[in-house]
């Protein structure tokens, strides 16, 4: 049962200099965004196709034992920094300060790293990069436990977040797998590449040992290696689509059930693969479709209550 809010979120902006020396977008300025506790009074704020309710730039609430946690917030491949507002939004109310990043290169208004070799490395790189400034900032350093550092992503988010838990991509099963199947398009057209050396790169390890749960939305899931996944100790758990159509689960999601013994999963019946971002006003087409569309019959709004709960009770039980 998750407790009655006391608190509210408060957000501020902040900028995230990328500058690993891997990434083909290197020392770009990643927009981020904190939502963290606060007593300070709210407002609507509109904010393209969202509105958070926030108090932007409140005084922060914290606690002298300290924050419950932090959790770092990854969106999905050509999304925004506020996909998921709400859920930052709630976890904030609950004492967690969550960092939102939006990943260079992969967003909404620049997708220029989708065609990199270093793709589905980059974008965890790019969390890791986040958690450093956050951790080194005067403003939350004192009062983040390090013992309780979590991340949530969805899509290619979700599969960002798991390689920080140890997942290690490798091209060559997203070849196969493509190679044997037609009804999983829109993954493969992402992975597709006219450039042979990209298909047989070298896999890359992007752990970050910081990181103590994951929890991930409709993750691609067909290019972990089995090996990588057995070695995964954070706590994980593992949300999918029933109506998923454009990372289907009879693919990604079986793949990581079968090597992920250790991770708890749940299927949202009649669910899309946009369930778990926050209901936009508008329409957001994309190549994967228009995010505000819904299945017949199914509401959003009603699911993301029940979301938000769910995130913040399997934080407070793999953090505490």
């Amino acid at each position: 049962m998750v407790a009655e809010l006391t608190l509210q979120a408060g957000m501020r902006t902040m900028t995230v200099r990328d500058s690993d020396h891997h990434n083909d977008v290197a020392h770009q300025a990643m927009p981020a965004v904190l939502f963290y506790p606060t007593r300070s009074p709210t407002r609507l704020m509109t904010m393209g196709p969202f509105s958070p309710v926030v108090a932007f730039n409140g005084v922060p609430d914290l606690p002298p034992n300290g924050l419950k946690g932090l959790i770092l917030l990854s969106h999905g491949t050509g999304g925004s920094l506020m996909a998921h507002y709400n859920l930052a939004q709630r976890l904030a109310q609950h004492g967690y300060l969550v960092a939102a990043l939006q990943h260079s290169g992969d967003n909404w208004n620049d997708r220029s790293l989708v065609l990199s070799p270093n793709y589905f490395s980059e974008r965890a790189l790019q969390l890791s990069r986040l958690l450093d400034v956050v951790l080194a900032d005067p403003q939350w350093r004192d009062h983040i436990p390090l013992e309780r550092i979590g991340a949530l992503g969805h899509s290619a988010g979700g599969f960002s977040v798991l390689s920080l838990a140890g997942g290690i991509a490798d091209r060559q099963l997203a070849q196969q797998h493509c190679e044997a199947v037609n009804d999983d398009q829109l993954f493969c057209t992402l992975v597709a590449n006219p450039d042979e050396a990209m298909t047989h790169s070298a896999p890359v390890d992007v752990m970050d040992g910081r990181i103590k749960a994951v929890f991930a939305m409709a993750p691609n899931g067909i290019l972990f290696t089995a090996a990588s996944m057995q070695r995964m100790i954070a706590a994980i758990q593992i949300v999918t689509a029933e109506k998923d159509s454009v990372l289907p689960a009879q693919y990604h999601a079986s793949w990581l059930r079968a090597h992920l013994p250790q991770a708890h999963f749940e299927e949202v019946s009649n669910a899309g693969h946009f369930a778990f971002m926050a209901q936009p006003a508008t329409t957001l087409p994309s190549d994967a479709g228009d995010a505000a569309e819904n299945p017949p019959g199914f509401d959003r709004g009603a699911y993301l209550l029940k979301l938000e709960q769910q995130v913040v009770a399997f934080f407070d039980q793999n953090l505490s």
